[in-house]
């Protein structure tokens, strides 16, 4: 196991229909098994490689409010052989609704793509400005397989300081999740810490519950059966 996309394969293999991402927002619960988070993984990174030409070693920044798309982003920008990053140069970003009109500038210069954050995600209703991919439009028409031409080893930056083998074996040995628990956490996936949370449960045979504002964290942990929670209450 030293890369992304072996730790999927073996889940893949283990227990495909099992829940792997499970996300509470604004009311609505969305939930992905391990099969359907491979089948987005390898739709996000078919749009990231074989549409808007990121290769091998580009580096992708997130910009992204919690929601289930952002372990997914993670997975295809890990499998494709991207480094995700949060500060500094980057070949690409992936914003949300409300950091689109920061970045809709910069599309002239590099890959903008942006997500509406729906529940199920859809389009942005009122479509985006001229030179900014909207995700939910293009996503939907990739393959549900992904087979890199150029594919990562585990020497390839996944995140700023850490290769993909440093990545799974770190979070493989990491204490926010027990052997195959399931962990609610309010932070981000998609943020510059709260990545580990769900590279923690992946590693370790689990799931994680993501928990937005104003989720009755009480009422989750209950109907989701959780063993760890992250912060610690």
């Amino acid at each position: 196991m030293t890369t992304f996309g072996d730790l999927l394969d073996r889940e893949l293999r283990a227990a495909p229909a099992r829940p792997l991402v499970t996300a509470y927002d604004a009311g609505a619960r969305t939930e992905l098994s391990v099969t359907t988070y491979a089948n987005w993984v390898a739709k996000t990174a078919s749009l990231l490689v074989d549409e808007l030409d990121l290769q091998r070693g580009d580096r992708l920044l997130l910009d992204l409010a919690t929601h289930w798309l952002g372990p997914v982003l993670l997975g295809a920008a890990w499998r494709a052989g991207l480094q995700v990053v949060w500060e500094g140069e980057t070949d690409a970003v992936v914003c949300g609704p409300h950091s689109l009109p920061a970045w809709a500038d910069r599309a002239t210069d590099l890959v903008v793509v942006a997500t509406a954050l729906d529940p199920l995600g859809r389009r942005f209703a009122d479509g985006v400005p001229t030179g900014v991919h909207d995700l939910g439009v293009e996503v939907w028409s990739q393959p549900d397989a992904f087979v890199p031409w150029d594919p990562p080893d585990d020497d390839d930056a996944a995140l700023p300081g850490l290769t993909q083998a440093a990545l799974w074996r770190d979070a493989a040995a990491g204490t926010l999740v027990t052997e195959g628990g399931r962990l609610l956490t309010t932070r981000n996936p998609a943020s510059s810490e709260g990545w580990r949370g769900f590279a923690q449960a992946l590693a370790r045979g689990g799931s994680v519950v993501l928990a937005g504002a104003g989720s009755d964290l009480e009422a989750v942990a209950a109907s989701e059966r959780v063993t760890d929670r992250w912060p610690a209450p």
